[in-house]
Formats: structure tokens, sequence, C-alpha cells
């Protein structure tokens, strides 16, 4: 895709419903918006920051989902992968994030309809409007998007397009452990110790965590998959020890979850608790890190 000249123009002289829709993010909810896009017969663009389809996920592949088949497989999506001979999983199935990729995501992405839209190793870095910027906004909402991707080669260029739809997920972006919600005091020094949500405790991690204390900051369903993984490391490693920091008790539904699996989590989490396993540091708030020797 050649660079895009950017020269000064005639007002209108570029309507926006003459470009392409642009989805970032080659996931679950990007490649169901192509296809329901592609369904509509809108030119549609797909720019995915990792090597492949469903890279994201495929980086937390180790971890089941709650969601069993029937709430993944999208109808857009399915009705695409009908004709290719593709054999929907059993709807009660719960998968894995690696399951999603290779059983899913990857026969979607590579349908006739979708592989030529998709562009791998394309990092979308900006999002703007065609000759606006802070100083001038008039006619804004009728301005073509400008979208700025960085290639893995380096190489930089901007697409025009008609529609936004930004399904590049939180993955890169977690929360900071911070206590005022941002990234706490001499975290850059000791940035080696620590490492992005739902690592591969029992695989690719495990050498980095075994025979270690290792502290689970948060109370969300990543930190709960974790704490259950460094459990169950414990069991063939000793000396490993979980210890999961929390600014606040974790908020517990009054009625039982629609989702058994999400439920089951929780109630394997509260027993580890009970009996131990787990230990918790409540009401801490996280200003400074720093290292002491190996840790």
């Amino acid at each position: 895709m050649p660079l895009l000249d950017l020269t000064p123009r005639p007002r209108g002289a570029t309507a926006a419903s003459t470009h392409p829709v642009v989805v970032i993010g080659a996931g679950p909810v990007g490649l169901a918006a192509a296809a329901h896009l592609l369904e509509r017969s809108i030119d549609t663009i797909v720019f995915e920051a990792g090597e492949s389809a469903g890279a994201a996920v495929r980086s937390w592949g180790h971890v089941a989902l709650f969601s069993p088949w029937r709430y993944l497989v999208d109808p857009a999506a399915g009705r695409l992968l009908a004709p290719t001979g593709w054999l929907a999983p059993d709807p009660d199935e719960v998968p894995t994030g690696e399951d999603l990729v290779t059983r899913y995501l990857e026969p979607l992405a590579q349908t006739a309809a979708l592989s030529p839209r998709i562009t791998t190793g394309a990092r979308v870095v900006a999002v703007t409007r065609l000759g606006r910027d802070r100083t001038r906004s008039d006619g804004r909402g009728d301005a073509p998007f400008v979208v700025r991707v960085r290639r893995a080669t380096g190489e930089v260029e901007s697409v025009l397009a008609r529609a936004v739809i930004d399904a590049s997920g939180t993955l890169d972006t977690p929360n900071p452990i911070g206590g005022d919600g941002l990234p706490p005091l001499g975290l850059d020094e000791v940035g080696s110790f620590v490492l992005p949500p739902l690592p591969d405790v029992l695989g690719r991690d495990r050498a980095r965590l075994a025979g270690r204390s290792v502290a689970v900051v948060g109370t969300g369903h990543s930190a709960a998959h974790t704490l259950l993984a460094l459990a169950e490391l414990s069991e063939g490693a000793p000396g490993t020890r979980a210890v999961w920091v929390r600014r606040r008790p974790p908020l517990r539904p009054s009625t039982a979850d629609d989702l058994p699996e999400r439920e089951r989590l929780g109630s394997r989490l509260d027993a580890l608790v009970d009996a131990g396993v787990v230990e918790v540091r409540d009401g801490f708030l996280i200003e400074r890190v720093s290292s002491a020797g190996d840790g």
C-alpha cells in the first residue's frame, strides 16, 4: 500500500463515504466486525499488529475461557466459514485461548472474503481527521479519517477511512499497579521483576516463578487465573508462594453466575485463600517499588 499524498486539496474533494472502513485488530471482535461489514458489501481493511490473526489471544492461549463456544462464534463469521467445510465446535465446550485461535480465528482469517483484507505486522499508531488539527475543527464530522500505520519493517503510511472500529483490545495497556492509577515510582528500575497479565505459570514462565514468592496485584479474573496456577505450581515446586495484593476485597455477585466456569473460578480461589495456600494483603496501595537483592 503506497504512502498517501496529504497535500492540500479543496474542501469536499475527498468524500468520506468513498473510503473503506478500517478495523484495528484481527482478534475475535475485529474479525467479526469485518465479517458483518463484508456481508453488507462495505469495503474493509483490517490492520493487525501481530504476526497473525488472534496474536493477542495466542499470548494467553494456556488460559481457559469462561464462555462456551455457543457464545464465541459470531453469526456472520459462521456464515463466512460454512462454505469452507469448517466444522463448528460443540456449542457447550469451553475452549482455551489456543483453541479459539486454531479452531476459529485462523480458519476465519483464511476465508476467501477476509484473507485479502487483513494486513498483519501493521500497528495503528494514530487516528485523526483529514485536514483537521488542534486549531481547525470546522466540518470535522464530514472529513475522512487518517489512519497512521507502522509496519514491522519500520515503514510508516497513512490510509484514509470512512470509519474506524477499534478492536485492538487492552492486553498491551493493563491497569497500572500504582494505588492512584499511575505506574508506581521506581517501576523502570525493577521492570525485569514484573510480568504482564496472564503469565504462563505452568509453561513458558515456570522457570522464572518456581520456588519464588510472587505477588499478584489486582482482583480481576486475570489475577484469579494466575493465583490458581501458582497454587498448582507450588505442589511440585517447593518454596513457591502466592501473595494476593488487593486495594480492596473483590465484589462477589449475590446470585449465581450465568457462566458456570466463571463462578467456579471464584469458588476455587476462595477455597485456596481459606486454606492458606494463597496469602492475602488487603488495603494495600502501591506507591513505590524497589529491588532488594534478587527480588
